[in-house]
């Protein structure tokens, strides 16, 4: 983001760009000038008025974007994911399956964080260890109404012992000897 201090221009990618802006997203309005939309010459070209003054320029694209978006689903994050891996012409996935399982699986855990739903415990001793070692708990039981993602979600929920996030993959993937846990296992 490039801005200066007085009055200049602001940079910002997106309508409800930034989230480090003092000013908040709801206080600075496209302005119009003439009847041209964003896409046609002469249209607002993105620039906006802010409370401090200062001008901040978005891409007309992505206030067309947003109108879009309201009426498209959104992807989850392993949705994305999968699709970044698919050859587009072949029509199969570029990388081997045990790693796909692993990263897809750490996307719904994190898909799960995204929505507040689960979080790392906030244990002081814990800091000192590594991401994948921390353990994770639910912090808000209610169901997303994706599937794979309430399943999950479920499952964590119906734990009695922590489990660590690494722990959790490894569950989830299928990738366990012991056979009292083989029932955390998402179907492919």
């Amino acid at each position: 983001m490039m801005s200066t201090n007085n009055g200049g221009l602001s940079r910002r990618r997106g309508a409800g760009g930034g989230g480090d802006d003092s000013a908040s997203n709801n206080s600075s309005r496209p302005t119009s000038t003439g009847g041209a939309g964003a896409g046609g010459g002469g249209g607002n070209h993105g620039h906006r008025s802010s409370v401090d003054g200062g001008k901040v320029h978005a891409d007309p694209r992505d206030l067309q974007m947003e109108d879009e978006n309201k009426t498209q689903p959104r992807l989850t994050l392993m949705e994305e994911v999968l699709l970044l891996g698919l050859k587009d012409k072949q029509g199969y996935l570029s990388f081997w399956n045990d790693n796909i399982s692993y990263t897809l699986r750490g996307c719904i855990l994190m898909e799960l964080a995204f929505r507040k739903r689960i979080a790392m415990v906030k244990d002081p001793n814990r800091r000192k260890y590594a991401l994948a070692d921390r353990y994770i708990e639910v912090v808000n039981e209610k169901l997303t109404g994706e599937v794979l993602l309430d399943e999950t979600l479920k499952m964590i929920n119906s734990t009695q012992e922590r489990m660590s996030v690494g722990q959790w993959i490894d569950l989830l993937s299928g990738e366990t000897w012991n056979v009292m846990k083989v029932g955390f296992q998402l179907k492919q």
